[in-house]
C-alpha cells in the first residue's frame, strides 16, 4: 500500500500543471504592494481608485435600477453590452468621433477596460506577432501580450530638462520619432497607445498622435488606444481622440471605463468602440471568457451617460466639474511634495503624479548586489517607515529597462482632502526630521 501511495505521488508531481503562456507572468505588483499598504499604510496613495463616492446622480440610478419592478434587470441581458447602454454609447462617442455609429455593431461593453485589453491581445495577436508599448507602460500590457504569445516591443518616453528651473511636466516626456519608426516592420501587428499616459500623466500632442497614426498606416498596424482618462484632463489641455485622424478608424479599438469616468471603479463596466471588422473578433473572445458584465450595473451607467450628453459641455456636466476637482488635487499635491523636496512631474492627465525620489537616497541606502530596483525597495520602505504608500515607477517598465527609471515613484491624488492632508503631514514631518540636526 506504502508503495503504492509513493508511485501515485510520484505520477501526480512529474507533470507540469503550469500553462507554458504562464511562465514568467506570475508575479504582480499590485497583489504585492496592495498587500503591504493594508498592513502598514496609514495614507494609501498607491492604488488608482478615489476614496471619495461617485456622483449622486449614478449612485441614484444605480438604486432606481435595483428597486425597480423591471426585474429582468437582475437577469442577463445581451452578452454584447446592455441594449440601453450601447445605444447611448453609440449616440456619446459617435458625437466626440464625428461618424454614425451601430449601437450593435461599432460597441462592445466588457468588465472593465482590463478585460476590453484582454480581448484585443487575444482576437489580434498571434505566435511570432510584434505589439509596441510606449514606456513607461499599464503594466498589463506586457503579461497580456506574452499570453496572447505575442512578443513586446518596447519604446521609451525620454525625459527633458525643462528649463528655467521649472517644474518638469509630464509634456516634457516625449518620443524620439525616429527611434519610434524603427520599431515598426513587416511583423508588428499592434501598438497600444494609453493618453492620459499612466503613470507620468502624459496627454499625447496632435504632432505625436500624428506620427503613431503616420507609421500605423505605413505599416498596416492595429492601435489599441486605452482612452480610460479621457475626462481626465488639466491646464485646458485636449484630449485628441487617434481614431479621428486620417485612416485610423479603420486599424483602431478605442477602450473605455465607467470606472474612471464616474469615479465607480469596483463597478467593473468598460467599453470598446470601433469598425464591425474588429470589434467582430472581439466579440468572439469575450462570448468565450467573460461573455457578460453585471446587467444593473451597465443599466446605471447607460442613465449616467444619458444625462452627460444632454449637459454635454455645460458648467453642470460631471466630465466638467471632475477634471476641475481634481486638478486642485493634483496642485496641491504637487505643492505639498515640492515643499517637501520630492521633486514632481506635473501630470496633463489621469489621477497620478511622478515624483523623483533622488533626495531621499540617503534615508534608503542603496544595495548594489540587489536584483531588486531601488525605487521599489525604496516603496516598500516608505510604507514601512512613513505609513505612506506608493507604487515605484519601475513597475511600469519592461526587466530590460527597470534600472533606467529607478528613482521615482508615482502617486494617485485621486482621494479625499483629508488624504492628501494625512500625506502632505508625513511628508512635511519626513523632511523636518531630515533638515533637524
Amino acid at each position: 500500500q506504502t508503495h503504492f501511495l509513493f508511485l501515485s505521488l510520484q505520477a501526480k508531481m512529474s507533470r507540469p500543471v503550469q500553462a507554458r503562456r504562464l511562465e514568467g507572468i506570475d508575479k504582480n505588483i499590485w497583489v504585492e504592494f496592495v498587500k503591504l499598504a493594508a498592513t502598514y499604510s496609514t495614507v494609501n496613495l498607491g492604488q488608482g481608485f478615489p476614496d471619495f463616492p461617485p456622483p449622486d446622480f449614478l449612485k441614484e440610478a444605480f438604486l432606481r435600477a435595483l428597486s425597480e419592478e423591471n426585474h429582468m434587470l437582475h437577469q442577463y441581458t445581451r452578452a454584447f453590452g446592455h441594449p440601453p447602454l450601447v445605444k447611448i454609447l453609440a449616440q456619446f462617442f459617435g458625437k466626440l468621433l464625428g461618424r454614425e455609429l451601430d449601437p450593435m455593431t461599432n460597441v462592445m461593453v466588457t468588465v472593465g477596460a482590463y478585460q476590453a485589453l484582454f480581448c484585443c491581445f487575444q482576437a489580434f495577436v498571434d505566435e511570432g506577432d510584434e505589439v509596441i508599448i510606449i514606456e513607461p507602460f499599464f503594466d498589463c500590457y506586457e503579461p497580456m501580450v506574452k499570453m496572447a504569445g505575442g512578443t513586446t516591443v518596447f519604446v521609451p518616453l525620454r525625459p527633458r530638462a525643462p528649463k528655467d528651473g521649472k517644474l518638469m511636466s509630464s509634456a516634457d516626456w516625449q518620443l524620439d520619432p525616429a527611434e519610434l519608426a524603427s520599431k515598426f516592420s513587416e511583423r508588428t501587428k499592434a501598438i497600444v497607445l494609453n493618453s492620459p499616459n499612466n503613470p507620468l500623466g502624459k496627454v499625447f500632442s496632435q504632432g505625436e498622435l500624428e506620427l503613431i497614426a503616420e507609421l500605423c498606416v505605413k505599416h498596416d498596424v492595429l492601435c489599441f488606444s486605452d482612452e480610460v482618462y479621457e475626462w481626465l484632463v488639466y491646464d485646458g489641455k485636449e484630449h485628441i481622440r487617434i481614431a479621428t485622424l486620417q485612416g485610423m478608424w479603420d486599424r483602431t479599438v478605442v477602450i473605455g471605463s465607467a470606472g474612471k469616468t464616474f469615479s465607480a471603479t469596483g463597478w467593473k463596466v468598460g467599453w470598446t468602440v470601433g469598425p464591425n471588422r474588429l470589434l467582430q473578433h472581439l466579440r468572439t473572445v469575450h462570448q468565450n471568457s467573460a461573455y457578460h458584465c453585471a446587467t444593473l450595473a451597465q443599466e446605471a451607467v447607460a442613465q449616467g451617460f444619458q444625462r452627460e450628453l444632454m449637459l454635454y459641455g455645460k458648467p453642470d456636466s460631471y466630465f466638467v466639474q471632475l477634471p476641475k476637482e481634481l486638478q486642485k488635487k493634483r496642485d496641491w499635491l504637487v505643492q505639498s511634495l515640492d515643499a517637501a523636496g520630492m521633486k514632481p512631474i506635473v501630470p496633463e492627465g489621469t489621477y497620478f503624479l511622478v515624483a523623483d525620489i533622488s533626495k531621499f537616497k540617503s534615508d534608503v541606502p542603496d544595495v548594489p548586489s540587489s536584483d531588486e530596483p531601488y525605487d521599489s525597495r525604496f516603496a516598500k520602505w516608505m510604507v514601512k517607515n512613513k505609513g505612506l504608500a506608493a507604487i515605484p515607477l519601475s513597475a511600469f517598465y519592461s526587466g530590460a529597462h527597470k534600472n533606467n527609471y529607478n528613482h521615482f515613484i508615482r502617486f494617485c491624488f485621486a482621494k479625499e482632502e483629508a488624504t492628501l492632508k494625512a500625506a502632505n503631514d508625513i511628508l512635511q514631518k519626513w523632511k523636518q526630521e531630515k533638515t533637524s540636526p
